[in-house]
């Protein structure tokens, strides 16, 4: 493509100023924007007699963009879905003056850019914490405006490279769910109705804190993510920069979860790289007998969404957000145990489908930078955005 000319965004764009009449017993969707061109979306909806202070409508089409996150990406077009939705003066948003010269979804995706970006920043001013985009700043930016044709031709190739994009990964998440399910059938499915139950402090022994903390040493943490999503290598911490007198190591094949999120699916197996590692008090550890039970057997049935509702009954607490999964509670909860002969056929299931995800971790990460790349590539052969 040939350069083109670069044209003022206030000769683009009209602030749109639709306020609001809100019916008291009506529910609106509020606006949110993500960072670094990850999409406008709700926030939530909220009752009409809920809203005390001033909010604009918005409208599907419109350029919108946070005052205060515009130089962290947090800018984009409102999409069908939240057309009528409401938005505070921390959200202008723009309507596009003349839709044959300027088409929004081409200016929807040169501000996922990084040229747009740094626009947004030149664009900004304050002190640190308090920096916002000034909008007659914003509008004296120039952007490279092709032709209409030109302008249908980079939305076209985008909008379809990031629809494949799409395919692919929800084809990798298919394919994982489905050796996932596989090996959650031995232990939800038919079979299961014939294994005994038993409680897991026939499984499993609670380990007491072993690591007394010295302020003047660092300290490299575990956490446990929630959704059943396993455990990982956390933030490293020097002593003093936390309460606790006592932690926990923990070492692989262990088993543990915090007890504020255990509810949530926070709950799971010791990885390797996770070896060696502290835990707070408030996260449990246990020793896996595995001439019971296989560690994999415990990782693969705790990260299973239908078992987080009966850990959030045994769970104690004032409201939900409070409750807390306690050793003693979690030592009495009953699970299927298959004969360790079965446990082997789940546990190779399990390694395959861990190999299965390192090797879809590579296509997964290459597949998220194509369209970032393709997207930077059109817009430099166009012109590309530079501050003014």
């Amino acid at each position: 493509m040939r350069q083109c000319p670069h044209v003022a965004l206030g000769e683009m764009l009209d602030r749109a100023t639709e306020l609001t009449t809100l019916s008291l017993d009506d529910q609106y969707h509020e606006v949110t924007i993500k960072l670094w061109g990850k999409g406008v979306v709700s926030r939530g909806k909220v009752r009409g007699s809920d809203v005390t202070t001033a909010r604009r409508f918005v409208r599907a089409g419109q350029f919108i963009l946070s005052k205060i996150d515009a130089r962290n990406g947090a800018v984009g077009i409102v999409p069908p879905e939240l057309n009528g939705a409401i938005v505070s003066n921390d959200f202008p948003s723009f309507e596009v003056r003349d839709s044959k010269r300027l088409s929004s979804a081409y200016l929807g995706w040169l501000a996922r850019s990084s040229g747009f970006v740094e626009l947004c920043k030149a664009a900004s001013e304050g002190t640190t914490n308090r920096v916002r985009i000034k909008e007659s700043r914003f509008l004296e930016q120039k952007i490279p405006l092709p032709p209409l044709a030109e302008q249908q031709t980079i939305v076209a190739h985008l909008d379809a490279l990031a629809d494949k994009t799409r395919r692919l990964i929800e084809h990798l998440d298919a394919i994982e769910a489905d050796a996932c399910a596989l090996a959650r059938a031995y232990l939800f499915g038919d079979p299961a109705r014939s294994y005994p139950r038993k409680p897991m402090s026939e499984l499993v022994r609670l380990r007491s804190p072993d690591v007394v903390v010295d302020r003047t040493q660092f300290y490299r943490f575990a956490g446990v993510y929630s959704f059943g999503r396993g455990v990982f290598a956390s933030v490293n911490k020097a002593g003093n920069g936390f309460a606790y007198d006592r932690l926990s190591t923990v070492r692989t094949g262990d088993f543990t979860y915090p007890k504020l999120m255990a509810w949530e699916g926070a709950l799971g197996v010791v990885p390797p790289e996770c070896n060696d590692r502290v835990v707070s008090p408030e996260f449990p550890v246990f020793s896996v007998d595995a001439e019971v039970v296989l560690p994999e057997i415990l990782d693969i049935y705790f990260r299973t969404p239908a078992v987080w509702p009966q850990l959030a009954a045994l769970s104690g607490g004032t409201n939900v957000r409070r409750r807390r999964l306690q050793p003693s509670a979690f030592l009495r909860y009953e699970i299927p145990v298959p004969p360790l002969s079965v446990q082997r056929k789940i546990r190779e299931l399990h390694q395959r489908t861990t190999e299965l995800k390192g090797r879809h971790a590579a296509i997964r990460a290459a597949n998220a930078a194509l369209l970032p790349a393709t997207l930077e590539r059109l817009f430099t052969c166009v012109g590309g955005v530079a501050p003014s």
